[in-house]
């Protein structure tokens, strides 16, 4: 049963806003409601620090030996790669993604692969491509075999999806740094962080392939008289294997993406380390040249483990090549890699590209950059300009510090505060009188956010605000879970840069969602709209992060500005796509009885398909403010103020205690998002009585 608080919903917020307005009232004769007090932050991070300390001291050498051990893997194949001439390397490649889709990927990869050599980036590429070919066979091992424990023992899964929650919502950077104190410095570091950071999907598609195995097949393989590890191996992992195959892929992304975050600390010599060298320069050609190698990697390994995950489906069918077949390719690349090393040895050019023959695209880059910039400077400053001074100052440090002669044209006086102030409180009344309670509550509330700025709030009210919002959606557990993850940031003294954090990406995350969702459904009515986003999302999903910070870095400059645009690129494909797909899959007879009725094509949409639609809509948008806050943390690159600041601030001074309670700080504000989004998803869900596919 709800509780009587919960039945008077309305007249309870209407006491959290009195309750707000009260502590803004006395805002400044209660200095302690706007910064925690100094003297009662609890010192984890010094406790940590010093934990730290003493167990790197006693245990340190065992980590260092580790460390040692596994440097051999990752050297055999960084001396494998050297030692094999470019030209091999790439016939290698490029007949690996003939095998997984055809010649079209066989082309492209053909041109991206010499594109690195032609560029006098071959080393760095083979580097980076070392870590993660040791990486991803250990991910996979573990992600594996965790993934079957969880699905044979429900205990095990009760206690390994939390852990993977946390593995996948931790920033980063924070995976680094006690990384970088146990093992040292060096490639270790990143291929031990591309583990932890690639297994839980591995774990993830492990146990949901086990789980959709159909109970036919089990049930045939019982008859059949199979014992329990033929039922295994012979039965129930063949018919999972496209999701198996789909768990490699995207393990093998998370591997390259961390890799190539994890060049941040240096020493690796690979491509993310020459990245992050001409951003720093602020050197525009390089950067992109640069950066353009990473992009094309990662989508050659996306492509050819996606290929190969869609070809699975023809084994089910039957359509398996002959062994022969395999067989006559294995020979094919052996006889092929002979030739070619031999010719590579005739041939000094086919070995090691000469100095002389790179094409050094930098300097064009750069003289294009200079007459784009030159000819739309006044435009890239006004929309720079506006963003901020309209948007971005408001919702951060409120009208009231934000409007200025400066910044609107104007001084905020009394006749403008009481304009403000009545039209929305007029507003919010007739939405009252009308019964559209939830809409009185939210025009309230942003009335109130909007004037005084999210960071400038008191953190009393908005912790009730926050706990009680839970408490409406998901009960009380997650409303406790709530109120003492966010009191854990309270008294932490990371509050501050919390609500910079959330300010920044959740302007992002309301931007990506209103405009990822209506690009979704009109994708959804036209295939030519569908056909022309698809592979724009499909790329800017297969980035890595730090590639795509390079044209705002060199368009804005750092700051704020340049961060949420960077986190819209790359957090609106969830919106996009979840839209589409919610749209698309609506039960045909709900919508050919719809149009029995008479309704219009507006009434349709509006009335019908999103509503129906909404479950998937909104984990859309739950995986848009995942995506969003996974952003925010490469942000801490170009400037940005937050957590996300702290969490590399901690990595660069080697101050583990104050990066980790960071990033233990933002994952805890993932996490209740992510729960609060999915439990309205459920909800809806049930509601409808709809299964999300």
């Amino acid at each position: 049963m709800r509780s009587a608080i919960l039945k008077n919903k309305t007249l309870s917020w209407i006491g959290i806003i009195l309750i707000t307005v009260i502590f803004l009232i006395f805002k400044e004769e209660w200095s302690w409601s706007t910064k925690y007090p100094k003297e009662l932050i609890i010192p984890f991070s010094d406790w940590i620090n010093f934990l730290m300390e003493k167990f790197v001291s006693k245990f340190g050498w065992f980590f260092l030996n580790i460390s040692w051990v596994l440097s051999l893997p990752i050297n055999a194949a960084q001396w494998l790669l050297h030692s094999l001439p470019w030209i091999v390397v790439i016939f290698l490649v490029t007949l690996t993604a003939y095998l997984s889709a055809g010649i079209r990927l066989a082309l492209f990869t053909l041109c991206a692969t010499f594109y690195m050599v032609l560029i006098g980036y071959w080393e760095e590429s083979m580097n980076t491509l070392s870590l993660v070919i040791i990486s991803v066979p250990l991910a996979v091992f573990i992600g594996f075999g965790l993934g079957v424990w969880g699905y044979f023992s429900k205990r095990a899964e009760k206690i390994i999806m939390p852990i993977l929650d946390i593995f996948q919502t931790v920033p980063t950077f924070a995976y680094l740094l006690p990384i970088l104190l146990l093992f040292g410095f060096g490639t270790v570091v990143g291929l031990i962080a591309s583990i932890l950071y690639s297994f839980p999907p591995m774990v993830r598609n492990t146990i949901l392939g086990l789980k959709r195995v159909p109970d036919n097949i089990i049930e045939s393989a019982i008859m059949s008289g199979a014992d329990p590890k033929q039922l295994f191996w012979q039965a129930m992992l063949p018919s999972c294997k496209k999701q198996i195959l789909l768990g490699i892929n995207q393990s093998t992304m998370a591997a390259l993406s961390m890799v190539i975050i994890a060049a941040i600390i240096g020493g690796t010599a690979d491509i993310g380390w020459e990245v992050l060298y001409y951003i720093r320069k602020a050197e525009v050609g390089q950067s992109l040249v640069v950066g353009v190698v990473i992009a094309l990697m990662a989508i050659i390994i996306d492509r050819i483990t996606s290929g190969f995950a869609q070809k699975s489906d023809q084994e089910k069918k039957d359509l398996r090549p002959p062994k022969n077949i395999k067989i006559s390719y294995l020979s094919f690349a052996l006889a092929g890699s002979a030739i070619l090393f031999i010719f590579a040895r005739l041939f000094e050019a086919l070995d090691d590209w000469p100095y002389d023959l790179s094409i050094w695209l930098a300097s064009h880059i750069n003289d294009l950059f200079d007459t784009f910039v030159e000819t739309f400077r006044a435009e890239i400053k006004q929309i720079k300009n506006y963003t901020l001074f309209f948007i971005m100052l408001p919702t951060k440090i409120g009208l009231q510090q934000a409007v200025s002669p400066f910044t609107w044209g104007f001084q905020l006086e009394m006749v403008h505060k009481i304009f403000y102030f009545g039209s929305l409180l007029m507003l919010s009344l007739w939405l009252l009188k009308n019964k559209k309670n939830d809409f009185f509550v939210f025009t309230l509330l942003i009335m109130i956010f909007m004037y005084f700025g999210l960071t400038q709030m008191p953190w009393p009210p908005l912790l009730i605000i926050y706990s009680f919002f839970a408490w409406q959606i998901g009960g009380h557990k997650l409303a406790l879970g709530t109120f003492f993850g966010l009191s854990f940031i309270v008294v932490v003294g990371m509050w501050p840069e919390a609500m910079i954090s959330v300010y920044l990406c959740g302007i992002a995350v309301v931007f990506c969602f209103i405009t990822g969702t209506s690009l979704g459904v009109w994708a959804a009515h036209s295939s030519v709209v569908s056909a022309i986003v698809r592979p724009i999302n499909d790329t800017l999903q297969t980035i890595p992060l730090f590639v795509i910070l390079i044209p705002f870095v060199m368009l804005f400059k750092i700051g704020d500005f340049t961060a949420l645009l960077a986190i819209i690129i790359y957090a609106i494909v969830p919106s996009v796509r979840y839209a589409e797909h919610g749209i698309r899959n609506l039960p045909s007879e709900v919508i050919e009885a719809s149009k029995m009725m008479g309704s219009t094509r507006m009434q349709l949409l509006f009335l019908v398909k999103i509503p129906l639609a909404m479950p998937v809509i909104m984990l859309g948008l739950n995986q848009t403010i995942m995506y969003g806050i996974a952003m925010l943390v490469i942000a801490a690159l170009i400037g940005t103020n937050g957590l996300e600041q702290i969490v590399f601030i901690g990595l660069t001074d080697g101050n583990m205690g104050k990066g980790l309670i960071a990033g233990i700080s933002m994952a805890i504000i993932a996490m209740i998002v992510d729960r609060i989004t999915k439990t309205i998803s459920e909800k809806r869900s049930e509601a409808l009585g709809l299964t999300i596919k």
